[in-house]
């Protein structure tokens, strides 16, 4: 068993990128994710490793294409206002099929905003920020050590489904430091018939494409993309329940605000409050049937956001109209304490009980 250290979430994501084996980083600094670009710039010139800090965001993930169409292992990061400015570099990499992870250590907006946690890009990374019917993988970590877990995961579903993997987090995780492990690990080497680097022994050469003029091939090729995406859904959806066997109530929470609802829930349960919690790791593909399931023995939900509410619309949907869906947020990077939670829950057994 490998011994526990303490790092800070951004240099323990950078840690974990090159321990499964990126090699290439394109990026931008901007708080509160800055340490991570950092962290690169330092690390891998030691590893044989192309560190590239960008003009602009836009002209970093048009570096990440590029190293992806070679079908190298690689990674950007950045925070809410470099995410959007990524956005159709985005869109063009989900639509050539190419493989790569993008952090994003998500603080308060919109336009400029600040530099505190936020969780409200929500939108932005589910639904697809940028233009076309293409979906991202999103794993919503909540601890430094699923950071790591997560940036390891992140780089093996991306070659798996040649397909852009993100890791949202938060300025508040970016920014902790906690224990953590680095888990024994074999990089296995994956086969890439398709990259665009060098003929080889093939005699025409791979091209990286998401351009086809002909109506016709472009529906294809779509119709080919959601193919892919039904397959994600069917098995890489990821979540975790605490005390739903008998919960009354569930909170849906993700990410930094899972952890301030836990202690909420232990309030609640101290009480004799009948409280769970469903917190999604994936945000897409989301755990529609999980939460469906829980719907035909809990009396409602309550979800809980850095947000003017986001993931609840999943949420409803996911619940189908079997029970009421409740939301508490906060905006613009104010975070709430567990007794703002447990207010929440007094009320909305304050509202069943009048009921």
């Amino acid at each position: 068993m490998s011994e526990k250290i303490i790092m800070k979430g951004n240099e323990a994501i950078g840690e974990a990128a090159i321990v499964a084996g990126c090699r290439h980083y394109f990026g931008y600094p901007i708080t509160p994710q800055t340490e991570l670009t950092e962290y690169m710039a330092k690390k891998l010139p030691l590893v044989n490793g192309v560190f590239l800090q960008a003009e602009s965001e836009v002209a970093a993930i048009n570096m990440v294409y590029g190293a992806a169409g070679t079908g190298a292992r690689v990674m950007t990061s950045s925070s809410s206002p470099g995410i959007s400015l990524k956005q159709e570099g985005i869109s063009y990499i989900a639509g050539a099929e190419l493989p790569c992870v993008i952090v994003n250590m998500m603080r308060g907006g919109p336009g400029l905003g600040s530099i505190q946690p936020s969780q409200a890009d929500y939108f932005q990374a589910t639904k697809g920020g940028g233009h076309g019917d293409y979906r991202n993988i999103v794993l919503a970590p909540n601890s430094v050590q699923e950071l790591v877990d997560f940036t390891i995961l992140a780089f093996d579903l991306a070659d798996q489904y040649r397909n852009p993997v993100f890791v949202l987090g938060d300025g508040a995780l970016g920014q902790m430091m906690e224990p953590l492990e680095f888990k024994p690990l074999e990089v296995k080497s994956v086969e890439k018939p398709w990259a665009a680097n060098g003929l080889g022994t093939r005699k025409t050469p791979n091209v990286i494409n998401s351009l086809y003029l002909k109506p016709e091939q472009l529906e294809a090729h779509n119709v080919k993309l959601q193919k892919k995406y039904q397959l994600i859904t069917e098995n890489e959806i990821r979540w975790e329940e605490q005390n739903t066997q008998d919960a009354d109530l569930v909170i849906v929470a993700y990410g930094i605000t899972s952890r301030i609802a836990t202690s909420a829930m232990q309030m609640a349960r101290a009480d004799g409050l009948k409280v769970g919690m469903l917190r999604p790791q994936t945000l897409w593909p989301f755990p529609c049937e999980p939460l469906n399931n829980l719907a035909d023995k809990a009396s409602a939900f309550l979800t809980v956001e850095l947000s003017a509410g986001q993931m609840v619309e999943d949420v409803k949907l996911s619940v189908n109209g079997k029970k009421p869906v409740y939301f508490y947020g906060r905006t613009g990077g104010m975070i709430p304490n567990p007794k703002e939670i447990y207010q929440e829950i007094k009320k909305i057994y304050g509202m069943k009980e009048a009921k």
